[in-house]
Parts: C-alpha cells; sequence; structure tokens
C-alpha cells in the first residue's frame, strides 16, 4: 500500500514547490531521500537488560530493527571503549519513511509539553535538516508503562534540496511545525540592525 503522504508529494506538494520555488523541472523539487535515527545508550550500553529495552522501543518508533553502532576509538575522558556499544541507528527510507513522518508531524510532535515548534536552525549547510527529541516516550508505539528509562533521540531528514530554502518549503508542505521568524529568515542568521550602529 502506498502512504497516503507519497500520494500528496507526487500530487500535491511537487506543484506547489514548483510554484514556491520558481522551478520549471519536476527533477528540481526537493524530497525526501532518508530520515536517520540515532539514540545514544550512555550507561546502559553495558547493561544487557537496558539495552534490550532500548532496542526493542527504537524498532517500535521507527518500524524497523535498529542497527547497534560501535564506539571507533577508546576516549578516557568520556569512558569509552574502542569496539564497546555507542548507541542504536535506523535508517528509513521509501514507504517506512512517509509513515514515519506522517506519525511525527501529526501524532508525536503534538505531544511534546509546552511545545512550541521546530527551530529553522537545524538546517544545515547540505540541506539536511536535523533536531532532537528529549522523550522518546512521544511516540504513541511505545508502552510508558513498560518504559525503565526516558531517553531522547537525534533525527535527521536528507533531502535533495540545493538551498536552504528549498528544504525549508519542503519541510513547510508536510507540515512540520517549523517557527518562521521573519527577523532571520529560513537562514538561521540574524539580520544586522544598522540602526544602532549609527552615530547621532
Amino acid at each position: 500500500m502506498i502512504p497516503r503522504l507519497k500520494i500528496t508529494y507526487e500530487k500535491e506538494i511537487v506543484v506547489n514547490l514548483m510554484n514556491k520555488l520558481s522551478l520549471k523541472n519536476k527533477q528540481e523539487v526537493p524530497k525526501f531521500e532518508k530520515i536517520i535515527l540515532n539514540m545514544g545508550l550512555g550507561e546502559d550500553a553495558s547493561d544487557g537488560k537496558k539495552l534490550k529495552s532500548c532496542l526493542e522501543d527504537m524498532a517500535l518508533i521507527a518500524g524497523q530493527k535498529p542497527v547497534l553502532t560501535k564506539f571507533k576509538k577508546s576516549i578516557s575522558n568520556f569512558k569509552t571503549r574502542k569496539g564497546s556499544n555507542a548507541g542504536l541507528k535506523v535508517t528509513l527510507r521509501s514507504t517506512k519513511m512517509y509513515e514515519f513522518i506522517d506519525r511525527l508531524v501529526n501524532i508525536a510532535l503534538p505531544r511534546i509539553k509546552d511545545f512550541r515548534g521546530l527551530s529553522s536552525k537545524g538546517i544545515d549547510k547540505s540541506h539536511n535538516y536535523s533536531f532532537g527529541i528529549k522523550e522518546h516516550i512521544i511516540f504513541p508505539e511505545v508502552n510508558f508503562d513498560k518504559v525503565d528509562k526516558i531517553r531522547g533521540l537525534d533525527v535527521t531528514i536528507v533531502t535533495s534540496s540545493n538551498s536552504k530554502e528549498g528544504t525549508f518549503e519542503l519541510l513547510k508542505e508536510f507540515n512540520f511545525p517549523i517557527t518562521n521568524q521573519k527577523n532571520w529568515g529560513i537562514y538561521g542568521k540574524k539580520k544586522c540592525d544598522t540602526k544602532k550602529f549609527k552615530k547621532n
């Protein structure tokens, strides 16, 4: 079954973005390529029971089994040892990617307490978008009664956009609650107020 957001993208969003970004070719329209979820394990990395709990929760959130990542080198200050467990990672593409976006935007994010929207400063130089989630329990798939510890995770949305504006408009079309602060626009740089530098 084709996800409803994919159908919406192909039938409506592509046309809207072509108009907003003044594009003539559909191949130039930005799209989501993949979504990467990361969860750091911290002290839970060496605890078999807690590690299993993390794996189960991440699998429920993503809809597929996560990969266990390892530290590439030892760092004494952080008490990390090369080859030991570092975190969990999931890469979502195609159908599962669109299904995750649907659940994230319409169910999970609205459940965040005192939620005021996502910052557009998360758009990086590669025109991808990243943000953090402090509590993984905002996802309804996770049974709160069985959670032993509230954990955070990072979300990175990789796009085909060639500009920050393209990424911003793409996210807005999918109803991501991104704050559009007019004083600094979509580029994440505050405009300089030249008035305060003028001499009296």
